[in-house]
């Protein structure tokens, strides 16, 4: 499987991952032909080799002819309809329009008012068309698969825009970053723009340290700014060993925590409130502590932009006074639910497959439950009924 790890030290912005995605290989004909399946003119996309603090990288320079573009005002709809007229393959259209999409929740949240009726400003002009389609479409023409990227950094203090003088991250960029991984070093200025956050908050699979990988091309994306910092973007382009098995690979967070002195009746609460707040897995081990005490290690699986949460959760409504985690690389089939007709009505199967093999197919134990309730029949008949109609549904796979 072929992937791109962003590491974002000094933030992110449209341009800069274009440049990144040059620096790394992607020629300028390519993506000048992919940017021209728009249908648009009156502009020009040119690259330049620079140097930031002793780095060299690559700037991708967008000009657009002010005169022709200035005059457009345009909300979310004109530019799906730009992007879905294209000749795009359908799935850069469906991401292109995706992020921008996200932007305009962003926007609409910010200023109080509706997806429909936000008018872009910097983010709609067609430098941030470019910037967009042009991020998806060259990740798509360097075979890129799947895509990983560093915490983000944000910057501090403000900065001014269109708007006036605002705070770091603007607030479109702060309801972007809702939910993952942000810091700041204390360098002054915006790092992170709004098209760089929705580019990335919607492309990425995980947050976090490097994945893995084979790497076979750095490339760095340079921004148009000077701060303390490199003002460039970092990509690193390679492979995960895992894609001739058939196997998906997946960042996880793990949290654990020994706990000695706690009514085990809490548990069911604790697990119940867990997996409602999003955890992958909890799950539960007996131990051996200190003093001779048994115990439990209650362990927490979950989304790694998702560990404060339950690690703040876990402090507070245990009575663990302390806890481990770490990020965990973890193998997985691919798997779907699948609604399937049968005797009792309805009912949901995981199915889960290993490239183009089935190779498990199980009921869903709520929905055999609730017909075992509904029909007031044994749940064993019920389970064992579904099993032999998974295997009969694993067969004509």
């Amino acid at each position: 499987m072929k992937v791109a790890y962003f590491d974002c030290f000094a933030g992110a912005s449209g341009d800069m991952i274009l440049g990144s995605l040059m620096d790394a290989g992607l020629e300028l004909d390519t993506l000048r032909g992919e940017i021209a399946k728009l249908g648009l003119g009156h502009y020009d996309l040119q690259v330049a080799k620079v140097v930031k603090r002793g780095i060299g990288g690559s700037q991708a320079l967008i000009s657009v002819d002010q005169d022709h573009h200035g005059h457009h005002h345009r909300h979310l709809h004109h530019i799906e309809g730009i992007i879905g007229r294209s000749d795009l393959v359908d799935e850069v259209k469906e991401k292109s329009i995706s992020i921008f999409r996200r932007l305009a929740e962003a926007e609409a949240k910010v200023h109080r008012t509706t997806v429909e009726n936000v008018h872009f400003h910097e983010v709609g002009a067609m430098d941030a068309i470019i910037d967009v389609v042009g991020s998806v479409a060259g990740l798509a023409a360097l075979g890129i698969e799947k895509i990983f990227c560093s915490p983000l950094h944000v910057g501090s203090g403000t900065f001014e825009c269109a708007h006036g003088i605002l705070p770091v991250p603007g607030p479109a960029t702060a309801e972007l970053i809702k939910g993952k991984p942000v810091y700041s070093t204390g360098v002054e200025g915006e790092l992170l723009t709004p098209t760089g956050a929705a580019v990335l908050t919607t492309l990425a699979s995980s947050f976090g340290p490097m994945p893995a990988m084979t790497v076979d091309a750095i490339g760095y994306g340079a921004g148009t700014s000077d701060p303390s910092i490199p003002n460039l973007l970092r990509v690193a382009i390679g492979n995960r060993d895992d894609a001739a098995s058939g196997l998906e690979v997946e960042r996880v967070a793990v949290a654990e925590t020994n706990i000695d002195d706690m009514n085990p009746q809490m548990y069911d609460y604790l697990i119940e409130r867990m997996l409602g707040m999003g955890a992958l897995d909890v799950f539960l081990v007996p131990i051996q502590m200190k003093k001779n005490r048994p115990g439990t290690m209650l362990c927490v699986i979950c989304q790694p932009e998702l560990l404060s949460r339950f690690a703040e959760f876990l402090l507070r409504e245990t009575t663990s006074i302390g806890l481990r985690w770490r990020i965990d690389d973890r193998f997985k089939v691919g798997r779907q639910i699948k609604e399937v007709q049968t005797e009792f009505g309805p009912m949901k199967f995981k199915v889960a497959h290993l490239g183009n093999t089935t190779v498990n197919v199980a009921p869903e134990y709520d929905d055999c439950k609730r017909v075992a309730l509904e029909m007031k029949i044994p749940l064993k008949d019920v389970m064992e009924e579904m099993r032999r109609t998974a295997v009969n549904l694993g067969t004509h796979e």
